[in-house]
């Protein structure tokens, strides 16, 4: 049976500390005898728990939604720039086939 380790919050937080100023989880693993996949998973730990520790005015800002007005006004804002752009397109595409299909103004005879 494989030993598991409990390893301290302090231990964990200084490693996290020492991959982010080396800026390679590789070495650290190595010099404190871990897995690299270790670290990378308290890693994505701590993120979790800073979330549970921000503020609840940074969570808000985080999190905001649109009330069923603005997100209306953003659908309308939206279709109105998507046919603007289609126009442009069209536009481009018009100037393009006059290009490419260019005519000398006078007929040779």
């Amino acid at each position: 049976m494989v030993k598991r380790n409990r390893y301290s919050k302090e231990f964990k937080t200084e490693v996290l500390r020492e991959v982010r100023e080396v800026g390679n989880a590789v070495p650290v693993a190595k010099k404190h005898g871990i897995s690299v996949g270790l670290i990378y998973r308290w890693g994505k730990q701590s993120e979790h728990k800073a979330w549970g520790q921000a503020s609840d005015e940074a969570k808000k800002i985080a999190e905001y939604l649109p009330s069923p007005k603005e997100f209306r006004e953003l659908e309308e804002e939206n279709g109105r720039l998507k046919s603007i752009l289609g126009e442009k397109d069209l536009e481009i595409a018009i100037y393009q086939d006059l290009l490419k299909n260019r005519q000398p103004g006078f007929p040779k005879k």
